[in-house]
Formats: structure tokens, C-alpha cells, sequence
């Protein structure tokens, strides 16, 4: 298994300037728990891969959508929870592979 140093950094330009939603988690403060946070910004096309196999984050800013409280002004969104809206479809997009589980054998 990769160390947690162990990260590749790329650039994705058909994902930057994309409008996306993504959900997670997070800890629900005051509590030992954890709750889901939904976010909604523009894709900057960065992406860091870590593990073995990697798990691809994608950079999104100018954030519309983030749970009360959040200070930051962009979030890292794991591929899987990214849902890219395009207005020439009905509904959200996922980017490619994003079905994929990288954790599973092929």
C-alpha cells in the first residue's frame, strides 16, 4: 500500500471550468459523529491520485453550495462523489470511470 506521501499530482483540462456537484463526510461538531456535506463550485481540472490503487480527487472553487460554517474557498471532492451538471443534458454528469470502485480488483 502507497504512503500517504505518495501522491500524484495531474491536470485534467476537459474538467476545468466545470460546473459539479459532490457530496461527503464530515464531523458533526460537539459529537463523535459524522454527517454528510454537500458542496456545488467549478472544477479547476487539478487532481491528486494517491494509494494503491489510487483514489482520484478533483479541486473545485468558487463554491455556491458548502455546509454552514465552512471556511475554506475550495474543497477536494473524490471522483466517485462528483456529479458534473451540464446544461445540455437533464441531469447530473458523472465524469468518466467515476463508476468505477478503484479500491476493487478488475
Amino acid at each position: 500500500m502507497a504512503e500517504a506521501g505518495d501522491q500524484k499530482r495531474s491536470f485534467h483540462p476537459e474538467m476545468a471550468g466545470r460546473r459539479a456537484e459532490c457530496d461527503g463526510g464530515g464531523p458533526v461538531p460537539g459529537t463523535h459523529f459524522a454527517g454528510r456535506q454537500d458542496f456545488a463550485g467549478t472544477l479547476t481540472g487539478d487532481c491528486i491520485e494517491y494509494g494503491d490503487p489510487a483514489w482520484r480527487w478533483f479541486l473545485m472553487t468558487d463554491l455556491v453550495v458548502k455546509p454552514q460554517g465552512f471556511a475554506a474557498d475550495a474543497v477536494w471532492c473524490l471522483e466517485g462523489n462528483l456529479y458534473l451538471i451540464d446544461e445540455e443534458q437533464s441531469g447530473p454528469q458523472r465524469p468518466r470511470d467515476a463508476g468505477r470502485n478503484r479500491r476493487s480488483e478488475p
